[in-house]
């Protein structure tokens, strides 16, 4: 299990994380989401051991992950900013990895040359990024981790070998129980793949929740009232509204059957619940961080 308590990294006087908290069931594939600047990939750094933090604790099945190999070597990480010894090919860094990593599969790395088909003697710096990215999941499938971290994980693969590589990932978290925590913009790719998701904003973990847990509480509902100016009970927490014609479409937290109640006593004229994707929940839940998509005349 990975467990963060109470974060908190400074650079130059910005606080980059603010005390924050986060808990990645084991066995998860858990989705970290967030804005530009929220703080994720330097909290993707101190699970990886590359940042030492200010003050509170980062562990890894109770242990801290700072200068502590015996973690380190359970740990796999593909950063968004992949390095590699710049005139080394994709065989001389199987090498290097092999010597970081005692469980190693030699194995494993023969098996998934016919996935990728990258030319191992071709130095990587002359690789696209999308080989680059290929590479990498090779070499970090190989080491046969407890735990992968992920930043932006399939940013310039083709969708044949994005579905490729969720592919290999979700067969390791069934088969092998691997923990998998992934940061990305793609929220419809994650929404496919994780069971558990985390919203970052300014430093801190908003909310996290399971993502049926964070669907169920969180529903859209367009409804027409005999009255168009009819107004909504002051009980329930509305997220956003918006109205086209005498169609208003409200964005509700709280459980689909007590709203679709409260409402029904209101005697609407129609009534219909939509299902959410997480990129809603995503900019719906932030809107009271002042982050939602803002109407701009231009």
């Amino acid at each position: 299990m990975i467990e963060v308590k109470d974060l908190v990294k400074t650079f130059d006087g910005f606080r980059a994380l603010d005390g924050a908290n986060v808990a990645v069931p084991q066995g998860a594939i858990y989705g970290l989401v967030g804005p530009n600047g929220a703080g994720k990939t330097t909290l993707l750094r101190h699970l990886t051991g590359v940042y030492r933090q200010d003050a509170g604790t980062v562990e890894i099945d109770g242990q801290g992950v700072w200068e502590n190999p015996n973690v380190k070597t359970r740990v796999a990480s593909i950063p968004d900013d992949w390095y590699y010894f710049m005139q080394a090919s994709l065989r001389e860094m199987k090498n290097y990895y092999r010597g970081f990593y005692p469980n190693f599969s030699a194995e494993r790395y023969e098996k998934l040359k016919s996935v990728f088909e990258l030319d191992e003697t071709q130095a990587l710096r002359r690789m696209s990024k999308g080989m680059q990215k290929q590479a990498a999941f090779w070499l970090a499938m190989c080491c046969m981790p407890d735990y992968l971290i992920l930043d932006e994980p399939v940013d310039g693969l083709d969708p044949v070998m994005r579905r490729q590589v969720w592919g290999l990932i979700m067969q390791d978290v069934s088969e092998r129980g691997t923990t998998v925590l992934v940061s990305s913009h793609n929220l419809r790719e994650l929404e496919d793949v994780c069971d558990h998701v985390g919203i970052m904003n300014r430093g801190r973990v908003l909310l996290e929740r399971s993502l049926s847990e964070l669907q169920d509480n969180t529903v859209k509902i367009q409804i027409v009232f005999k009255d168009g100016s009819a107004s909504l009970p002051d009980d329930l927490t509305v997220l956003h509204e918006s109205a086209v014609g005498r169609i208003r479409t409200v964005i509700f937290r709280g459980k689909q059957s007590e709203i679709e109640q409260r409402l029904g006593a209101l005697g609407p004229l129609f009534m219909e619940a939509v299902p959410l994707t997480l990129e809603e929940i995503f900019i719906y839940e932030l809107g009271g961080a002042d982050y939602a998509v803002k109407d701009i005349i231009l």
